[in-house]
Parts: structure tokens; C-alpha cells; sequence
């Protein structure tokens, strides 16, 4: 393990397995959309959505209990829970997508498990920063991410009833974190990678996620009502969007006390 290639590829290996550990809650999750489609008996007094919120819920108790979660964490995390949850009851009477299937467990017809769903992408971002030991070059200030992130929910909102400014939004998210470089620790050195890539990166692997939600029919867009067809590219910029409020919210907590700059 002394050669070049040798090492780069343990470094790659290290930082697959330590990217799969940090996306523990989302594969879970995953794995049980998956696996409820396949095999979930239709007739059980219990449906498919309230066990899905039930499941869900037992993995974020298991994650605090085992500590792989703080309870400072674990806070943020709610908090975008219901970030989530309400923008999902919005988004469904405004038609942009359904939950094809009946629970009891549900607020109007979002079911509970729904908002599981972003407080993966939250527990992820948690412990990725966590798990690779994240510093930061030219960090924006806190207060300024604040603002993006406020302006980036309400447009959510808005851009229903007015002008939708997302690709203004994503000019501001190259303003505020175009000079900001992440310092990552996939093995024993911290390796840089600009942070907007960063965000880009994570908003393809959750699109791809929503790709296999969709086909398990965990919700359903308005084109996959009668056959199941891949999500619109689209859709990853509303999720670039949208991370970058999950990133706040932990960022509001994990660099409380910062770690500037390029490591030794």
C-alpha cells in the first residue's frame, strides 16, 4: 500500500465506506421503500405509509440511542422535518405531486413519513461534516446563508402565485459560496473540493434517490400516474435548492466553534 495508486485507491475506498456510514438514515429508508413495494402484504390491518412512519421513526430513536446522532443534531434535524412537512402540504394541494396510497398516520393527504424523507438529507449533511472532519476556506458568513436559505423556502412558495426566482437564487448561491472551499478527510489527509460541487454532487445522488422513491410509489408526480418514468432533471436543481436550507441548519450548529481554514 505504498505506491501512488495503491493509495489513492484505499483513500477511495475509505471514502466510500465512510460516505455510505454517513448516508446510514437515507439507505435505510431507501431499503424500505424498496422493500415495502416488493413484498408489503396489501391486505394488513397496518398500511404500508403508517409502517413506513413507524419504521422511520424507531431508525431516528436508534441513531440518538447508539449516539450516532447528538441531541443537538438531532434538533436541527426536526426543525427541517417540519420545514419539509409543511412545504410537502402545500405542494400537494397545489398538485405538484401525490401520495397514491392510504394511511392513517397523515396530516391532509401528506402521510408522516414524508418528512422523514428531508431529516435524511438533513442526518446526512450531519454526519458527513462529522465523519470527514470538515474545515472550511472563505466560509460565508452565517447570517448571509440565513437569508439564502429563507429567500430559497418562500420561493417554494411563491413562484405559485408570482415570478419564480430560482435562477436568481442559484446566482446568489454562487455569490455566497463560490470562494468557499470544504476540507474533507477521507483517510488520514484533508483533501479540498469547492463546496458548491459539493452541494451539486449531493443534489445528483438525492435525485437518484427520488428516482427509486418514485418507482416504489412513495409519492407520485403528475407524468408517472399511469406508468412509472424516470424524474425530470429538473427537479435536481430544486433539489441543489433546497439543500442548501438542510445545510444551514446544521451549519448552524456544527460551526459553532470553526475549524478556518487548510489543515496541517
Amino acid at each position: 500500500m505504498r505506491g501512488p495508486w495503491s493509495l489513492g485507491l484505499f483513500e477511495f475506498l475509505a471514502f466510500g465506506i465512510k460516505q455510505g456510514w454517513a448516508c446510514l438514515f437515507g439507505g435505510l429508508m431507501l431499503a424500505l421503500l424498496l422493500v415495502t413495494f416488493l413484498v408489503y402484504p396489501s391486505d394488513w390491518p397496518l398500511a404500508r405509509y403508517d409502517f413506513l412512519t413507524l419504521a422511520a421513526l424507531a431508525i431516528q430513536i436508534g441513531l440518538i440511542a447508539t449516539r450516532l446522532e447528538s441531541w443537538e443534531e438531532a434538533r436541527v434535524i426536526a426543525v427541517f422535518h417540519v420545514v419539509g412537512t409543511v412545504m410537502e402540504i402545500f405542494k400537494t394541494q397545489a398538485g405538484s405531486w401525490v401520495y397514491p396510497e392510504a394511511s392513517v398516520l397523515r396530516i391532509m393527504d401528506v402521510p408522516l413519513f414524508s418528512g422523514f424523507m428531508y431529516a435524511a438529507v438533513g442526518s446526512y449533511i450531519a454526519r458527513v461534516w462529522r465523519i470527514f472532519d470538515f474545515r472550511f476556506t472563505h466560509f460565508p458568513p452565517l447570517w448571509a446563508q440565513a437569508v439564502l436559505a429563507v429567500a430559497v423556502y418562500v420561493n417554494f412558495f411563491a413562484h405559485h402565485y408570482t415570478v419564480d426566482v430560482r435562477l436568481w437564487l442559484f446566482v446568489a448561491t454562487a455569490v455566497i459560496y463560490g470562494r468557499c472551499v470544504v476540507w474533507f478527510r477521507p483517510d488520514a489527509n484533508h483533501r479540498p473540493m469547492p463546496l458548491v460541487i459539493g452541494f451539486l454532487l449531493v443534489a445528483l445522488f438525492i435525485w437518484f434517490a427520488e428516482n427509486i422513491g418514485t418507482y416504489a410509489r412513495a409519492w407520485t408526480y403528475p407524468g408517472q400516474l399511469e406508468a412509472w418514468q424516470h424524474v425530470s432533471l429538473a427537479k435536481l436543481g430544486s433539489w441543489y435548492l433546497l439543500m442548501i436550507i438542510s445545510f444551514v441548519l446544521v451549519a448552524s450548529v456544527q460551526y459553532r466553534v470553526p475549524k478556518h481554514g487548510q489543515p496541517d
